[in-house]
């Protein structure tokens, strides 16, 4: 699936761990006249209470895409009060000032692709969001036109992400090429969403 936005390619690549009906990932994603947000959230375990968590987390994104990432994790911690938890990584694009910021608790991963090929791997922190306060890190920078932004749940093995499948600047050739030559071994939910700054 291709979506092209104002000043932003998203193309995504979502698979329930095979067997289940539901898929425990979830994610959203919004541009506004200001900003981009970008969330991906795993609920622990798999099946449909792992997606209930990860839905009320996503719900809470949808409702305040125009707060700062440590804000929004505030906001997602209150929606998982009573349920399981959920690991989750968050990508905040400022289009007025040209960067970005992301966060990400446990096992969601964040990959950057510059223009000269320059390539960011975040370290995210350990542990999930489970309905109490958790202490963040957020990375920042400035973000190109024709910059890539990776975000993935567990289900993906990032050393599939070689620079060998993703030397090209298309964000749909990405998760094509990905669901290709992996989607069929899925041990996990699988989500990978790919996003190209214009």
């Amino acid at each position: 699936m291709l979506d092209e936005l104002n000043h932003l390619s998203i193309s995504v690549y979502q698979q329930a761990k095979k067997g289940n009906y539901y898929c425990g990932d979830s994610y959203f994603y919004k541009e506004t006249g200001e900003a981009f947000v970008c969330a991906v959230a795993d609920g622990l375990g798999s099946g449909e209470m792992a997606h209930e968590s990860s839905k009320a987390v996503m719900e809470m994104v949808e409702k305040y895409p125009d707060l700062t990432i440590e804000s929004l994790v505030h906001k997602c911690n209150e929606a998982l009060v009573g349920k399981r938890g959920v690991v989750l990584g968050i990508l905040r694009i400022d289009l007025i000032a040209e960067t970005y910021s992301y966060s990400s608790i446990g096992n969601i991963g964040v990959i950057t692709l510059d223009n000269d090929g320059t390539r960011g791997r975040n370290i995210p922190l350990a542990g999930y969001l489970a309905g109490y306060p958790k202490k963040l890190r957020v990375t920042r920078g400035k973000v190109h036109p024709g910059m890539i932004f990776m975000m993935f749940s567990d289900g993906v093995v990032d050393r599939n992400l070689s620079a060998k499948h993703t030397r090209t600047q298309n964000v749909k050739v990405i998760t094509e090429q990905y669901k290709e030559l992996y989607g069929q071994a899925r041990d996990d939910d699988t989500t990978l969403i790919a996003i190209q700054y214009k």
